[in-house]
């Protein structure tokens, strides 16, 4: 436990830099960082990924709180949107956490992983989707909601990759799609924490102070230094040459899945 009380604030405060640097979720450091740390940590194999996929999106609650608000200050929240995507949303991402909490850890390394392959792709090619059309309705609003809610608990993210280019799609500003992705993160981390606790409570082989599927010590250590640390990569974005950057950190993200491909086969 004293080797961790080192590692989950360092794995936080690079998380909070990367992601105000870079305008990536947390998400897509922490689960890949978690799924390699927690098995020094003893943690039984079985249970690695749903762990990681657990404690990302407790995490996600915090950050997302502090990145919502300071977009909501700025007016670059679309409420209505929120409103209207967020029962799809919940109801998705808590689907999605139990299927996740039922799966081999090997399939939702297979699922990480092709998501890491497709992320790392879109950093290279850097292709924005064209807006075409307005927000939809209700109803199919709902069902968009509900597949990026689902997607984003089997990976453990707050569904910025998914619901930022959705938006910018729907005509929603550049500025105004992420400050609303910001706002959707939330909903995303509660029901899919929520998710992940509920189906790990009583779970054979957990480690000591785990919630669940989520992993305190990792959860307090990474919080606190990734909502100190996240700004001042969001200063770094200023100074540095954060295209160049991306392109290197998708090479980087390329070789955490190729390395996740190796371990499953």
């Amino acid at each position: 436990m004293s080797t961790a009380l080192l590692i989950y604030p360092a794995l936080g405060a690079v998380a909070g830099v990367l992601a105000g640097l870079l305008g990536i979720g947390g998400g897509l450091v922490i689960v890949p960082m978690l799924a390699y740390v927690l098995p020094s940590q003893g943690v039984d194999s079985t249970h690695v990924m749903h762990l990681a996929l657990g404690t990302s999106l407790a995490s996600i609650i915090f950050t997302s709180i502090s990145s919502l608000w300071a977009h909501h200050k700025r007016g670059a929240v679309r409420w209505d949107v929120v409103i209207k995507i967020t029962v799809g949303i919940m109801a998705g991402t808590f689907a999605g956490a139990c299927v996740a909490s039922s799966l081999p850890t090997n399939v939702l390394k297979g699922i990480f992983m092709v998501f890491l392959y497709y992320v790392s792709a879109q950093m290279l090619i850097d292709k924005k989707p064209k807006p075409s059309r307005n927000i939809p309705g209700n109803l199919a609003t709902t069902a968009v909601g509900g597949v990026i809610g689902a997607f984003s608990s089997l990976v453990g993210i707050g569904g910025g990759t998914l619901s930022v280019p959705f938006l910018v799609w729907c005509n929603v500003p550049i500025h105004h799609a992420i400050g609303t992705a910001a706002a959707i993160g939330l909903p995303i981390a509660l029901s899919g924490a929520a998710g992940f606790l509920w189906k790990g409570m009583g779970g054979a082989g957990l480690p000591s102070y785990s919630w669940g599927y989520i992993y305190l010590p990792a959860l307090v250590g990474m919080v606190c230094f990734s909502v100190l640390t996240a700004p001042l990569g969001a200063r770094l974005a200023h100074s540095l040459p954060v295209s160049k950057l991306k392109k290197a950190f998708a090479c980087l993200l390329f070789a955490v899945a190729t390395r996740m491909l190796i371990d499953i086969m």
